[in-house]
This record gives structure tokens, C-alpha cells and sequence, in this order.
């Protein structure tokens, strides 16, 4: 760029002191923007403190994805259940001998068993009292509590039904259904009437499986 004239000089000066302003100014916004960028990429650093790389890499190998469990406990309790459940529609009278106790013995055990028992051959080592509950409660109770007394290893135990003597009629509700619920009982090998100091016709012992 040629100056004709002192007028185009001075022109020619401001535009190059015009250039040189805008020159710093980008100068000064890159300096600025490259500070920024600087303290941005080092903040983690100076929050973080003087760190140390880790001299040994811990590598976690990650296994093939498993196949969902089976819920084999919660089987095994529904399959428990099932064994355990007795009925209240089960008819057990022919299955009683005929005496006046009415006694139970599984196939296969002797009459000399009933009559052992009868006796006091086994001591009492557990007792369930059923007075007071209804129908449903009892069947509970009583399962809970033989399937607990075979779980210690109990052999003879007694279980107390009352005699109904304050039943409408004077009858004993729950010595039938008692009855029904013990035959059905797996563990349960044979039963008696108890002796009179040990409840008469109000309770029955019973003998389990060892």
C-alpha cells in the first residue's frame, strides 16, 4: 500500500495500529482461552491431591452369565407341606381296634406294642394341651408338634384333647379329629388312651417312630 499524499500516511497508520489492537486482542483471547481449557483439564488433579498410579493392575475376570437359581428350598417346603397336611374328611375309625380305648397301630406293629403302652413301657418325654382351640388352630398345633418332637428324637409323647365336659352334649370335639390328624401323621406308629393319672379318655399317648 502506496501513500500519494501525508492524508494517505496517516490512514495507513491507523489502519495498521487498528490491525495491531485487533491482533492483541486475539492474542489475549487465545491466551485466555487456553488458560481456561489448562485450569479445566486440572481441576480433578488439584482436587484431588498428589496421586499415585496403582503398581500392581487388578484384572476381575467376569464369568458367563449364570442361569437363575432354582428356588429348590422353597420347592422342598411346598413338597414338606403337602406330606404333612392332614385332613379333617379322613375317616380313621376303621382303622382303630376295637376296645374301649379305641387304640391305633400301623400295619405291621404288634398288639404287644399297644399293650406296652398302655403300661407306661415308654416314658412321657413331651405333651401338647389342645384345650381351648378351635378346630383349625389344634390341627396346626398338633402337626407342628410331632413333626418337632420326631425332629429331637422323642419316642412317646402325650397329647391332651379333653373330654368335652364343657362341650355342648358333653362330648369331646377334638378327640375324634384328634384321632384322624395322628393316623395321618407319618411319624405317628401307635396310639393309646392315657392312663387315668395321665388324663383317662381326655388325652392319648403316643408312640413315634425312632
Amino acid at each position: 500500500m502506496k501513500a500519494k499524499s501525508l492524508q494517505d500516511l496517516h490512514h495507513i497508520q491507523k489502519l495498521l495500529a487498528a490491525q495491531q489492537r485487533v491482533a492483541a486482542a486475539q492474542e489475549a483471547a487465545r491466551r485466555e482461552a487456553e488458560r481456561k481449557a489448562n485450569a479445566d483439564a486440572n481441576l480433578f488433579a488439584r482436587a484431588a491431591g498428589k496421586v499415585e498410579p496403582l503398581k500392581h493392575r487388578q484384572r476381575v475376570n467376569l464369568s458367563p452369565e449364570q442361569p437363575p437359581p432354582v428356588a429348590a428350598q422353597k420347592q422342598l417346603d411346598e413338597q414338606r407341606v403337602l406330606q404333612e397336611a392332614i385332613s379333617d374328611e379322613f375317616d380313621a375309625t376303621t382303622l382303630l381296634d376295637v376296645d374301649d380305648a379305641l387304640s391305633f397301630r400301623r400295619p405291621g406293629v404288634g398288639t404287644d406294642v399297644t399293650r406296652k403302652l398302655r403300661k407306661g413301657g415308654w416314658s412321657i418325654q413331651g405333651e401338647i394341651d389342645l384345650h381351648g382351640l378351635r378346630r383349625e388352630e389344634a390341627r396346626e398345633a398338633l402337626a407342628g408338634f410331632i413333626r418337632e418332637a420326631h425332629k429331637r428324637g422323642w419316642r412317646c409323647v402325650r397329647v391332651v384333647h379333653g373330654k368335652g365336659l364343657g362341650s355342648p352334649g358333653k362330648t369331646p370335639v377334638l378327640k375324634g379329629r384328634v384321632h384322624s390328624w395322628l393316623v395321618q401323621k407319618n411319624e405317628v406308629l401307635a396310639f393309646v388312651q392315657a392312663r387315668g393319672d395321665e388324663g383317662g379318655a381326655g388325652a392319648l399317648v403316643v408312640l413315634l417312630k425312632g
